[in-house]
């Protein structure tokens, strides 16, 4: 077994996560929420999302299948995207769900393409990969503002301010996809992005588990949340070798040595 970086194993373990719970449920996760519910076979199709996280979750985790995985769950999220993101643009051009939904879709779709370009090389490809992460970014801070009754309640209670931490995560989201997309200071705003991810599920669904009580949505969320974390990890460790305050898009990326990869 063989992982590139610890972002990596998160993301795969995500994905299992994914497909382990999407088995469990015989239904969509919130990750792939959206299908309509006449859609003929759409039970199978549930299965099938399942399956394929799952899969290709464990695939990653293996040197001689992780290239055949990241490119499967590429061309699965590519998919997905245009057949089941692309048209809410055109149907419901103005709802921040929409661009949620796309916004999330794009950031797991960067993440397994981060990784295919790991394994089988390519800085055009980790570029590319990088400015979509950025731009799927942008819906999730928007959210944050067109929401912002609920973002304030998710803000713990212990911490003072709640208005202003719905503020300031909510730009720094924005912040972060303009940086990561235009190539300015991105692995700072990479690396502070993963940290936010992570913070949030630590303090807001971490002691929501242990009261208990979470509703069927909020478990969705707190399945995203992970999910959203591990890409962010993933991401994030794309950038190590690049300076820190770097601006352009350029890349010093190289496939790890299989003999020093943890």
């Amino acid at each position: 077994m063989r992982v590139a970086s610890w972002g990596h194993a998160a993301f795969a373990a995500a994905m299992i996560g994914l497909g382990i719970l999407g088995l469990i449920k015989g239904d969509f996760t919130s990750a792939w929420a959206g299908v309509p519910k006449g859609l003929p076979g759409r039970e199978a199709l549930a299965y099938l999302c399942a399956v394929i996280s799952l899969g290709c979750g464990i695939g990653l985790l293996w040197q001689r299948t992780a290239l055949i995985a990241s490119r499967v769950l590429l061309v699965y999220l590519v998919l997905w995207m245009l057949l089941f993101r692309v048209p809410l643009i055109f149907r419901a051009p103005t709802s921040t769900g929409t661009w949620w939904a796309c916004g999330a879709t794009a950031v797991m779709l960067a993440g397994a393409w981060v990784l295919y370009a790991r394994f089988a090389g390519g800085d055009q490809r980790l570029r590319i990969a990088r400015v979509l992460y950025g731009l799927g970014l942008i819906p999730f801070g928007i959210a944050h503002f067109t929401y912002l009754d609920r973002t304030v309640e998710m803000v713990p209670g212990w911490l003072p301010g709640h208005l202003f931490w719905a503020y300031f995560t909510g730009w720094a989201f924005i912040a972060a996809g303009v940086a990561i997309a235009i190539g300015v200071c991105a692995r700072l705003a990479a690396v502070l992005m993963t940290w936010q991810l992570a913070l949030f599920t630590l303090l807001v669904w971490i002691p929501r588990i242990a009261a208990g009580g979470l509703d069927p949505f909020q478990w969705g969320e707190v399945v995203m949340s992970v999910v959203l974390t591990a890409v962010a990890w993933v991401v994030a460790d794309s950038y190590r070798g690049v300076a820190w305050l770097a601006i352009g898009n350029a890349s010093v990326f190289t496939p790890p040595d299989p003999q020093t990869a943890h």
